[in-house]
């Protein structure tokens, strides 16, 4: 097989899906964007599904090298939640069909759309977690029970998610994240 064609196949998919979603894109769009015959694309996958597949798994791991990377960068914890809260939208934004899949319910009964979901969530999760460790080995921060606070920190940022659509690419993005920042680290308590 040659790993060329098929490279051609996903990065056009991936454009078609992301303007027109999965449901409208046709294998006959496909083939006609990237320049192939739809035979050639039935010879490397076996239909739209399967493609659809490759380029959420593909972003999938776009966006986790991602954030590795900007993370990697900050020295500390706090810094390292801050830049992982906002290279994670940042990608969401950019890489719209790994956003569908997971904000898109007509797209759950998929198989393979609850097993990205789901891959991805767990790795959301233990990132926040990983981080949230190396702080309270510092002693920086003071959590009681680590698995409930890393998904809560991801649940919330969920929440952000859903105004990316009606609002447009990140209207408030630095408030939001400074506001849910200090919701985070202060608390809402009265001091």
């Amino acid at each position: 097989m040659d790993k060329k064609k098929r490279t051609i196949i996903i990065n056009a998919a991936r454009g078609l899906f992301a303007r027109f979603g999965f449901f409208k894109t046709t294998v006959d769009e496909i083939a006609r964007a990237a320049r192939i015959g739809k035979a050639t694309i039935y010879y490397y996958f076996n239909g739209k599904e399967d493609v659809f597949k490759e380029v959420v798994e593909e972003e999938r791991r776009i966006i986790t090298e991602k954030i590795k990377e900007v993370i990697e960068k900050e020295e500390t914890p706090p810094q390292k939640l801050r830049a992982f809260f906002q290279k994670r939208l940042e990608c969401l934004n950019e890489l719209s069909n790994m956003y569908a899949i997971l904000k898109d319910e007509a797209l759950a009964h998929y198989n393979f759309i609850e097993k990205t979901r789901q891959k991805y969530l767990n790795w959301e999760i233990e990132t926040v977690s990983n981080i949230l460790k190396e702080g309270i080995n510092q002693g920086i921060f003071a959590i009681k029970d680590l698995k409930v606070t890393s998904y809560a920190i991801v649940s919330a940022l969920k929440g952000l998610e859903y105004a990316l659509p009606v609002e447009g690419p990140f209207p408030d993005l630095k408030q939001n994240l400074d506001n849910l920042i200090e919701i985070l680290f202060s608390g809402i308590l009265k001091k």
